[in-house]
C-alpha cells in the first residue's frame, strides 16, 4: 500500500514537471516575418535537415534559430519533422532487416 502511493506521487510529480515544460502558443504563426514571408511544409523540411548542423553553429554564433516561429502551422511542423526523421535516418530501414542465425544480415526472400 506504502509503495503504490510514493508510485502515484512520483508520476504525478513527474507530470507536473513534464506539464511545466510543455511550450505555450504561437504568437507568430501565419504572421509574415520580415522578408515578407510564412514558412510552409517545404521550409520546414529544409529547416528539418539543417537543424543539427544550425544547433552546432548557434553555440558558437548568435542570432540562429533553428525553428522558423513565423510559418503556418501544421504543415511547417510536418515538414520540420519530416527533415529531421531523414537527416536521422528514420525511414524504418532497420526495422526491415532480420538477422539471421549465422550472424549475416538478410534482406528477406529474394
Amino acid at each position: 500500500m506504502k509503495s503504490s502511493f510514493i508510485f502515484l506521487v512520483l508520476v504525478l510529480l513527474l507530470l507536473g514537471i513534464l506539464a511545466g515544460c510543455s511550450p505555450g502558443p504561437n504568437q507568430f504563426q501565419g504572421l509574415a516575418s520580415e522578408h515578407g514571408r510564412v514558412a510552409g511544409f517545404w521550409l520546414g523540411l529544409w529547416h528539418g535537415f539543417i537543424a543539427p548542423f544550425v544547433f552546432l553553429i548557434s553555440l558558437f554564433k548568435t542570432g540562429l534559430n533553428i525553428y522558423e516561429v513565423h510559418n503556418n502551422g501544421a504543415w511547417y511542423n510536418l515538414g520540420y519533422l519530416f527533415g529531421l526523421a531523414c537527416f536521422f535516418g528514420g525511414s524504418g530501414n532497420r526495422a526491415a532487416r532480420r538477422r539471421s542465425g549465422s550472424g549475416a544480415v538478410s534482406r528477406g526472400a529474394n
